[in-house]
């Protein structure tokens, strides 16, 4: 009988995507997939240490495993394992901990999975990571995206992450690795791909390349399909990369942007790599060469030194900008970042307030930019499911839609006309059911 294995994945699209490749090797040798709240003889986590409380909910699933199966073998691996590999080994239960590079390598470091009296630890040294590793994950709803590792690894000094601690320094995937396995994607059905990294807009730097290159190799590629960006520093949104997305319809008009801060000392604070009035220049820009462009911003409230005043900067900064939705994340000091030892710390319910501020502005800028769309032709490509008699998608540019349930439509780009909201779903008008190809 095959040995059964469960997943859980904490953190970003990055992390689900290199769980979705560890999980390909399993099933390559021999090992069924259950969900993680199954009984299972081995269990992988794979970790975040963005904030706090990934890694105490890291510690509270051990704990949930050890109650399923006390045999189970349990394998911790990800950011945190990279940065704390005592600290898990410490955790009882735990049989393995394996650093960013040894991810990939669980099942040649291992003869079986039986139970172990102590931790092993394989941890490769940060310094030494020099080797990129793909990876690769697709939704397991929708079967219709692919997330695609190109990148990793960042080599920017932002005062608050850890990233580059966990990760290394920005490597990247050979460009024809890159074309092959984008042309698997396509062969296998897949029609949006959506590119990732920890610094994705950095790519090739070790390569003699870069981003836009990248992208205008891809689209050499013949086929049915669009690519998204998932997310890009705005010093590294270049002008030739929005003119490209600007007059090819096999790119997403969607932007997602990090700001972190609209203060001018927040930022100098965390070390950005652009100023307030670069990242307000760049997003009038976005809009004024792809007027219905998709905008996302990631921000931070609650940064050492971020003051009533300096939050409100920030907030009005927001509220001005013609974006279409904000993923808030709320400061948390984390060992071994220049932020910890900052002065002017922030009380933390006064960073949950601030959190929930910008969280309903959020939701404001998501119905202002829905509603700036009503009447307009736009691109959906529609997933499997029927719920119910509908169906639901996603437009070029971000907006989450729904109509009737067409099984012709599945997996299909469909020329739609945003109509009316619907709890924060556009309900949708088909011209004549017209089906219409990625560059059309």
């Amino acid at each position: 009988m095959a040995l059964k294995v469960a997943f859980h994945t904490l953190g970003c699209k990055l992390n689900y995507s290199e769980t979705s490749t560890i999980a390909n090797q399993f099933l390559e040798n021999g090992f069924s997939i259950v969900d993680f709240k199954e009984d299972a003889d081995v269990y992988v986590l794979n970790t975040c240490t963005v904030t706090e409380s990934a890694e105490k909910e890291c510690r509270q699933l051990v704990r949930r495993v050890l109650r399923q199966n006390p045999n189970a073998f349990i394998a911790v691996t990800g950011c945190y394992a990279q940065l704390r590999p005592e600290e898990i080994s410490s955790i009882e239960g735990v049989d393995a901990v394996l650093g960013s590079h040894e991810k990939f390598k669980i099942l040649s470091l291992f003869d079986d999975f039986n139970k172990k009296n102590l931790s092993c630890i394989y941890v490769t040294p940060i310094e030494k990571l020099e080797e990129f590793n793909s990876s690769f994950s697709t939704e397991t709803i929708g079967r219709t995206r692919a997330y695609f590792k190109v990148q990793d690894g960042c080599d920017y000094k932002c005062t608050f992450c850890t990233i580059p601690l966990a990760r290394g320094k920005s490597r990247s995937m050979q460009t024809d690795s890159v074309v092959e396995q984008f042309s698997n994607f396509l062969a296998n059905g897949y029609k949006e791909i959506i590119l990732t990294g920890v610094n994705v807009g950095d790519y090739g730097k070790n390569l003699g390349t870069d981003f836009y290159s990248l992208l205008k190799t891809m689209l050499t590629i013949e086929g049915d399909y669009r690519i998204r960006i998932s997310s890009i520093e705005p010093n590294l949104l270049t002008d030739d990369i929005l003119n490209l997305v600007q007059k090819e319809k096999r790119l997403c008009n969607h932007f997602h942007i990090p700001l972190q801060s609209g203060s001018r000392e927040v930022l100098r604070l965390m070390q950005r790599r652009y100023t307030k009035d670069y990242y307000r220049e760049l997003i009038l820009k976005v809009v004024d060469k792809i007027p219905n462009a998709g905008i996302g911003v990631d921000v931070i409230v609650g940064f050492p030194g971020e003051t009533e005043e300096l939050f409100l900067e920030t907030y009005d900064f927001l509220k001005e900008l013609p974006i279409g939705y904000l993923h808030v994340f709320t400061y948390s000091e984390r060992p071994d970042t220049k932020a910890i030892n900052m002065s002017g710390i922030v009380d933390v319910a006064e960073r949950k307030k601030r959190n929930n501020m910008l969280r309903i502005l959020s939701e404001k800028k998501k119905n202002e930019f829905y509603r700036r769309n009503f009447g307009i032709k736009e691109r959906a490509l529609f997933e499997h499911e029927n719920h119910d008699g509908f169906m639901f998608g996603w437009t070029d540019n971000y907006i989450r839609v729904k109509d009737r349930f067409n099984k012709l439509h599945t997996n299909s780009f469909v020329s739609v006309q945003i109509d009316e909201l619907d709890s924060n779903i556009c309900n949708v008008k088909n011209f004549n059911n017209k089906l219409i190809n990625a560059a059309g």
